[in-house]
């Protein structure tokens, strides 16, 4: 028997080690020593104070030395000084928002982010006013920009005012008193629409009328606008899936439907529908006038060049300078600002 503590083919097991220790957080302090200057300036760099004067060098040597440190600014820490969050809260869209809109709530994104703004996207799909008015509140938000799919009431706005909300603004077709107005008419699209086809000379006309849970918000009042331009007896309403098979179904039924125009609620539908004309047999814009609506780049490439509705948003720049005006100024007295204009424009699917 061996005297030694470790007898042979057994292995001293290792040291266990030190925990890892872990490096000091960075803080204002730091970056103030590194870039010399006082931990008033770093804030005010950092928090891109616009009310005090610090000249573009210094301004850069505090960011090369926050980012050389690693220190990034405290949420909640400049939240309490400045007794506000900077988040600005975006409900995201229950439903499919389509190149346009999509677009366009990009270019908000950017534009509020180079305010320093936060946007936070929120999933609020199934959730009430009440329920989302509670769930947005909990953050904090500065701002609220509602889509419109979230049916807010008064008392919902007062629910996120109470909470810090400094605006709480509404995109879409009505007005919420307390919240400041960003109204998208989407009757004027249908309207304008429904007019082209009637200087066109079609005289029966379908409005497609989309069977995806969500998007009445834009289809109801298209309908609507085109009943209004061409008459409730002139304009039929036609359901319709954002399937091949739905339209052919319905392409199927076009003789007996007697219709000779149809505005298929936007170009993507009007293309899908298009195309299903085609292949059933009937003559574009000879049996048929079809238009859509957002002017899409691939409508120009179809044969026969899609007709469309163009909807002239504005920027997001200029969103993004209402909000910040909004918040900025709260007040009681709400504004409305109109968002949309609608032009027909006419290509070869319209014209005979």
């Amino acid at each position: 028997m061996s005297d030694s503590p470790n007898p042979p083919g057994r292995r001293t097991p290792p040291a266990p080690s030190a925990p890892p220790v872990a490096a000091p957080v960075p803080t204002s302090a730091d970056v103030a020593r590194l870039a010399g200057v006082s931990r008033a300036t770093v804030s005010y760099v950092l928090n891109n104070a616009e009310a005090v004067r610090i000249s573009e060098p210094t301004r850069r040597r505090v960011r090369e030395a926050a980012e050389e440190l690693g220190y990034v600014p405290h949420a909640a820490a400049r939240s309490l000084r400045a007794g506000h969050t900077r988040i600005v809260l975006l409900p995201t869209a229950h439903v499919p928002a389509g190149p346009l809109y999509s677009t366009f709530l990009n270019e908000l994104q950017w534009a509020l982010r180079r305010r320093d703004y936060t946007v936070v996207q929120y999933g609020s799909l199934g959730l009430s006013g009440d329920e989302a008015a509670r769930a947005w509140a909990e953050l904090r938000p500065v701002a609220v920009i509602s889509l419109g799919e979230t049916a807010l009431s008064p008392q919902n706005v007062a629910t996120l005012k109470r909470a810090g909300a400094r605006a709480v603004i509404t995109m879409g077709p009505d007005t919420v008193p307390g919240a400041h107005a960003l109204v998208m008419d989407q009757a004027e699209v249908g309207a304008r629409a429904a007019a082209h086809l009637v200087e066109r000379g079609r005289r029966r006309i379908g409005v497609i009328v989309p069977r995806e849970d969500g998007l009445e918000l834009f289809s109801a009042p298209r309908l609507a606008g085109a009943e209004s331009v061409a008459g409730a007896d002139v304009v039929r309403a036609l359901p319709m899936a954002y399937t091949e098979e739905s339209a052919a179904a319905l392409a199927a039924r076009w003789g007996e439907l007697g219709l000779d125009g149809v505005f298929a609620y936007n170009d993507e539908y009007a293309m899908l529908l298009m195309r299903a004309l085609q292949d059933a047999g009937v003559r574009i814009p000879g049996d048929a006038a079809v238009i859509g609506a957002d002017d899409l780049l691939i409508g120009r490439l179809l044969r026969p060049r899609l007709s469309t509705v163009r909807i002239e948003l504005p920027t997001g720049e200029r969103l993004a300078g209402l909000v910040d005006a909004a918040v900025r100024d709260p007040s009681e007295i709400t504004e409305r600002h109109d968002l949309m204009a609608a032009v027909a424009v006419p290509r070869d699917s319209t014209s005979v």
